[in-house]
């Protein structure tokens, strides 16, 4: 999959993730709370969704590594205070978020988790990067309602998964 995304350049890449983000921007209208990746270049891109989120008054707050498959979540207000983090993601400056206990159930969709990978198949079951940082938080917070961001072309038959592995609820 990392040889097929290299075959697109950047642009290519822009342009392929448009149709995701049309397809994702509804899913997300009665969310309160969206937990989302500031992308890389070989992802769909989130950077404009991000901050479209906050202009509608949701909380977005974006992963922060803190050891070795360890993350948190801060919340995320500004481009002016991403910083450079761990693999070289974007990690937001702002306050730590710690109220992952005030939503119980995932079926309510008021938190969502945007969750990036590799390779996601039809039943949900996701490749990611291979550090298992989204599976250990996400297996922690199983009230999150967890939708699978990828290009279509990510799409696969079936994804080889470990019994620590956390499938999304939907991939779009």
């Amino acid at each position: 999959m990392r040889l097929r995304k290299q075959q697109y350049t950047q642009q290519q890449l822009e342009e392929l993730s448009l149709p995701v983000l049309a397809r994702l921007r509804p899913r997300l209208a009665e969310a309160r709370i969206i937990l989302a990746y500031y992308s890389l270049p070989d992802e769909v891109n989130t950077h404009q969704l991000i901050d479209d989120l906050l202009a509608d008054s949701k909380t977005v707050l974006l992963p922060t590594v803190i050891g070795e498959g360890l993350m948190e979540w801060h919340v995320y207000s500004s481009k002016s205070e991403l910083k450079n983090g761990a693999f070289g993601i974007g990690e937001s400056a702002g306050e730590l978020y710690s109220g992952f206990s005030k939503y119980t159930s995932p079926s309510e969709k008021q938190m969502i988790a945007l969750v990036p990978g590799v390779a996601f198949d039809a039943v949900g079951r996701r490749l990611g990067r291979g550090k298992g940082y989204y599976d250990r938080f996400l297996a922690a917070h199983p009230h999150i309602y967890k939708i699978g961001v990828c290009f279509d072309f990510q799409r696969v038959m079936e994804v080889p998964v470990d019994e620590q592995d956390v499938p999304v609820d939907e991939v779009i």
